[in-house]
C-alpha cells in the first residue's frame, strides 16, 4: 500500500510545529515522534489559518 502524499509543505508544517510548541519533538525524534493529539492540534490549526484566509479572500 502506498502512503498517500502530504498536502501541507514541510515549510509549513515546520511553523504549525513551532507555534504549537513542539517542534522540539520534531528536531529529536521526527515527525514520527510527536504524540496524536499534538498532530491533530495541527491539523486543526491548519485548516482554521484556511477557513481565514478564504473568509479573507471573500471579501475582496
Amino acid at each position: 500500500m502506498s502512503r498517500r502524499r502530504g498536502i501541507m509543505s514541510q515549510q509549513f508544517k515546520e511553523e504549525l510545529a513551532k507555534e504549537l510548541g513542539f517542534y522540539d519533538v520534531v528536531e529529536r525524534e521526527g515527525w514520527g515522534g510527536i504524540r496524536a493529539k499534538d498532530a491533530g492540534n495541527m491539523v486543526k490549526r491548519a485548516i482554521e489559518i484556511a477557513e481565514q484566509r478564504l473568509a479573507q479572500q471573500k471579501q475582496y
